[in-house]
């Protein structure tokens, strides 16, 4: 509950933007940042300042052009951003930082048990690959995401929204099963009931799908076992004014901004403990 402790606690009156990072945040993230090359070009700028602007971008929602002159060149905090998106540091820093996230709730690093579930986001006129959405009778993209127990995410995976839940599944579910082979077990919700989800499963390993149904009887809102926690993580990625709709034309930078969403939450929570 947001009260005067919880306000107190997360707090970030002390820092000149809200975004920036505590000197307690940088300190869990810098150990895991790939350091400078020992030929070529000095670094001008700190990474510590570039990622701060990569985040102001994704809490204020602005395009590039409009990055404050009091952070580093944009030219310089784009090519960083391409770079990592492109070499997939913003994946590993998720991995890594779940598993350190978890130990520090004296939870085993690797989860067993996982719940999945998609978003549907209206895109812009950027363009890029989209479906039509029969729900929303819109073109949109979904975005499909899988955590913990906790909320924490494992892994996502964006793609068109016509594209249905039972078929998208397989997607998430195969990006990790090298990354966390104990995780064989999945909460969803009745979007993923039926044959078709459990054949494509058995084709990839042994797994079980608990689907988790709302009561046929149940009135107005209704807190449903484990499915809660996973829309919970996504309203925390929506706190982010990127992530209110996806303004991204390639598919790879949507993901590349879902985890840096989740890298963000990982290192408060961290810095925190």
């Amino acid at each position: 509950m947001w009260t005067d402790t919880t306000r107190a606690v997360h707090a970030r009156s002390g820092l000149t933007l809200p975004s920036d990072l505590t000197d307690a945040e940088w300190a869990s993230l810098e150990p895991l940042l790939p350091p400078a090359s020992h030929v070529g070009r000095p670094r001008k700028w700190p990474l510590r300042r570039i990622i701060e602007a990569i985040l102001y971008l994704l809490r204020g929602g602005l395009p590039w052009r409009m990055l404050p002159p009091c952070f580093p060149p944009v030219s310089t905090v784009r090519h960083w951003f391409y770079l990592w998106r492109d070499n997939g540091l913003w994946l590993t820093l998720n991995h890594t930082l779940l598993m350190a996230s978890r130990q520090a709730i004296d939870r085993e690093a690797s989860p067993s048990a996982g719940v999945i579930d998609s978003q549907s986001v209206k895109a812009t006129e950027g363009g890029g690959p989209r479906g039509y959405d029969a729900d929303k009778k819109t073109k949109r993209r979904k975005r499909h995401i899988l955590t913990d127990t906790e909320g924490n995410l494992v892994h996502a995976v964006i793609h068109t929204a016509d594209i249905q839940d039972r078929d998208g599944a397989p997607l998430v579910l195969r990006g990790i099963i090298r990354r966390f082979p104990w995780l064989r077990h999945v909460f969803a919700d009745g979007g993923y009931a039926g044959d078709k989800l459990g054949d494509a499963l058995r084709r990839m390993g042994k797994w079980t799908v608990e689907v988790i149904k709302r009561s046929d009887s149940a009135k107005g809102f209704e807190v449903l076992p484990r499915r809660w926690v996973i829309e919970r993580t996504l309203a925390w990625l929506n706190h982010n004014r990127r992530l209110a709709k996806d303004f991204e034309q390639t598919i790879a930078s949507a993901t590349a901004w879902l985890y840096i969403a989740s890298v963000q939450f990982f290192i408060r929570r961290i810095a925190r403990a």
